[in-house]
């Protein structure tokens, strides 16, 4: 009996072990740089690899993230994702990261991403910036931040940022994962396609048909 529960205990360990390390695997190589083309590569993880004897610097350099995005939209900013389908060094290395640009107000809307925390460094202006716990606590975890502060928010978990000062506002955010994905709150909610049923709505957020009806004309 004590070496059956031995035996259990050591199998659902190593199913634990598995199930954390079932995204973004550890590369089994230096580098996989992504290329497009079939022929000069070899498939993984969703990419093919370019042959390393033919890979250059340029292969590992990015440019241009000092240029200021443009921020005249309904909610005042705008995330630039740089991940391995636009740099194609980033391939199997398990990371990303992101400019986000903020006009004075400017709001990162809640969102998530379901396969990366993330850690938000701040360049230019004031963030108000946070995350709201799992069930069932839900706390919200916040915190103002200035010029070379840094914030993170755990996997999964909804986050935001708003520029609270008067000018605008630059941060950067790093990944762990090289396809974090994102998922907005109000966007998945409010404009699913097709759209949620009013029902489901309704009973959810205890409004009645016409403000469900509003929100989702937003989207």
């Amino acid at each position: 009996m004590m070496a059956a529960k031995i035996l259990s205990y050591i199998v659902l360990s190593a199913m634990a072990v598995f199930l954390v390390s079932a995204f973004d695997p550890s590369p089994l190589q230096d580098f996989c740089v992504a290329v497009n083309d079939s022929r000069i590569g070899v498939f993984v993880n969703g990419k093919f690899c370019k042959d390393p004897n033919l890979t250059t610097a340029d292969d590992f350099y990015f440019t241009g993230l000092n240029i200021p995005r443009n921020t005249s939209n309904p909610i005042g900013s705008v995330a630039t994702l740089i991940t391995a389908d636009t740099y194609h060094g980033l391939n199997t290395l398990g990371i990303a990261f992101a400019r986000v640009d903020f006009a004075p107000n400017g709001l990162n809307p809640p969102h998530t991403h379901p396969r990366a925390s993330e850690i938000l460094t701040v360049l230019e202006g004031t963030l108000y910036a946070g995350f709201v716990t799992s069930n069932p606590d839900n706390r919200l975890i916040t915190k103002v931040l200035y010029p070379g502060d840094a914030f993170v928010f755990p996997l999964g978990l909804i986050h935001f940022q708003l520029n609270i000062g008067n000018t605008s506002a630059v941060a950067f955010a790093a990944f762990s994962s090289q396809n974090p994905g994102r998922i907005d709150i109000a966007n998945a909610v409010f404009g699913s396609t097709p759209p949620l049923s009013n029902d489901v709505l309704t009973k959810a957020f205890q409004v009645d048909e016409d403000v469900i009806r509003d929100l989702q004309s937003q989207f």
